[in-house]
């Protein structure tokens, strides 16, 4: 049981470390440059560490919302 904790916070450290480098306006722009937003990346991410430490509610409204504006963005292109 406490590897499975130990996994699981080992996945949460690395994506907060990932959420960390995407609020680095360098990296946003380098980004924005490729045609990323690093805002929704970020809410992704956010998504993701709410999926781990088992807040499914939020996780599926930040998943979801990621979902529904790239496809809307990818719509418009």
């Amino acid at each position: 049981m406490s590897e499975q904790r130990d996994g699981r916070a080992a996945a949460i450290a690395l994506l907060e470390g990932v959420e960390g480098l995407l609020k680095d306006p360098h990296l946003a722009l380098d980004f924005g440059r490729q045609g990323i937003n690093t805002s929704l990346a970020l809410v992704g991410v956010q998504g993701l560490i709410a999926y781990l430490e088992g807040n499914k509610v939020r996780a599926a409204d930040d998943l979801g919302t990621v979902a529904e504006e790239i496809r809307a963005r990818s719509a418009a292109r």
